[in-house]
Parts: structure tokens; C-alpha cells; sequence
């Protein structure tokens, strides 16, 4: 199990940051984030690695997923910053997507439920990534699949994830939509039961609410949390994710 991870999260559409609320994509508006008067992802990138040694960086490329319309330009900008790990949903659809992002110094390339054609996709993937820099994102809403592949259709998630591991899978992200933006807290027991099912790393996004909830987390053997609402309001001091990154 790999050390437990802080992961700030930067939604990026129409090349700026917005904040997301619970999928509901077009009413996404400009970030607005109390620790930086910005919505250049560029900008909100460099702020997180010098002022606060935040390297894991998250990012939704909505541009990507919604519009397909990959944003490669800003992608190119943001691997210039040294020392940062990028962590990207970049929408991915077939292995020929794939092959194109290899090309570039991404450290993890994620597969979205939400996207992907099949499950070829992610076998394709781990052969051309690694198991180490593939995630395969458990895209849900209200804990329910979002996925276009129809074997995985109409099944219950730990079922889905069994399959997923049987191809190799290691990391995965349980990816709730309907919590993105919502500061619910505490662990909903699908996750807890995925924890006790699925033997690799398991990263949580949505739904996350202070730094008390991160703690829980942890304790429960979860290998990290994705954060946005809750870091950009001020809710978790982002000095508090610095520390606990490094401890």
C-alpha cells in the first residue's frame, strides 16, 4: 500500500479552473479560491508547488470529457513546471488515445469509467503504462456506474471492480459525481466494503469535508483523498495539507 496522499484537485474548462457541484457540468463557473485570486490553471499549479511543496496535482480536463476536445496546449504548459507530479482524466476513449498521451510526461494517466469504449482500453493501458502510472477511475453517481460499456452495466460496483482487478488492475478512484462539491463527510459503507474487497490502492474523490475526514481515511487504509470544495473555500487550510503530505 503506497503512502497516503492529499491530492488537490483542478477542474480545468474551457482552459480555465472552474469549481464543479455535483457533475452538474453546465453550471460549472470560474474557481474562486480564498488562498488565490486566480483561475489560470497555470498560475494555481506553480502557487501549490513553490508556496506550498504541494506536487500531486489532479486534473480533469472537462474540455476532454465533455467537449472532446483535448486541451494538449495547456497540458504542454503545465508539464514545464519541474517537480510536479500530474495526476489526468483527460477523457480517455480508445487505446488510440492512449498511445497519444504516452507521448507526453503525465506521472498517472487515469481511465474514467465515465468514457472509456471497453475494458481493452485498460488492459491496453496497463501494457503501454505500467500498473504504477494507471488509474482506472470508478466513475459513479450516487453510487451508481456511469459507463458506456454494457458488460458493466446495470452491476453493482464491487462487482465491476472485481472484473477491473482480475485485469490487473492496482489503483483506482471511487469517483462519486453527485458528492463533488458537497462537503458530506465520513466513509459511505460501499466504500468501506470496496476497502475490504479490492486489494490495491484505493484514492477517494468528493464528498471530502475537513481535515478530520481525511484523518478517517487513513486510519481506514484508504491511500488518499482528491480535494477541491473543501481546499478552495478555506474549509482545510492548505498549510494543513502541506504538513500532512510531509509527515
Amino acid at each position: 500500500m503506497s503512502s497516503f496522499k492529499i491530492i488537490p484537485v483542478i477542474d480545468v474548462l474551457n482552459s480555465e479552473a472552474v469549481h464543479a457541484i455535483k457533475g452538474e457540468r453546465e453550471r460549472y463557473k470560474p474557481l474562486k479560491a480564498v488562498w488565490i485570486n486566480n483561475c489560470d490553471p497555470i498560475k494555481i499549479v506553480k502557487k501549490l508547488k513553490d508556496d506550498y511543496e504541494i506536487n500531486d496535482i489532479y486534473i480533469a480536463d472537462l474540455d476532454a470529457i465533455i467537449k472532446k476536445e483535448p486541451n494538449f496546449k495547456l497540458l504542454e504548459k503545465i508539464l514545464t513546471i519541474p517537480n510536479v507530479k500530474i495526476i489526468i482524466d483527460p477523457g480517455i476513449l480508445s487505446i488510440r488515445n492512449v498511445k497519444i498521451y504516452s507521448n507526453y510526461n503525465i506521472d498517472t494517466l487515469i481511465l474514467g469509467l465515465e468514457t472509456i469504449k471497453n475494458l481493452e482500453v485498460i488492459s491496453k493501458c496497463l501494457k503501454i503504462y505500467g500498473k504504477n502510472k494507471t488509474i482506472v477511475s470508478i466513475d459513479m453517481y450516487n453510487e451508481l456506474i456511469q459507463t458506456n460499456i454494457k458488460e458493466l452495466q446495470n452491476q453493482k460496483p464491487i462487482e465491476i471492480i472485481k472484473k477491473i482487478e482480475n485485469l490487473g488492475v492496482e489503483k483506482i478512484i471511487l469517483l462519486d459525481l453527485y458528492k463533488v462539491g458537497q462537503k458530506l463527510g465520513g466513509i459511505p459503507q460501499l466504500y468501506q466494503e470496496i476497502r475490504d474487497e479490492f486489494k490495491g490502492n484505493i484514492i477517494v474523490g468528493g464528498g471530502i469535508k475537513d481535515m478530520s475526514d481525511i484523518k478517517l481515511y487513513n486510519q481506514h487504509n484508504f491511500s488518499g483523498v482528491l480535494i477541491g470544495t473543501a481546499l478552495h473555500d478555506g474549509t482545510i487550510n492548505i498549510d494543513n495539507i502541506r504538513n500532512f503530505n510531509k509527515s
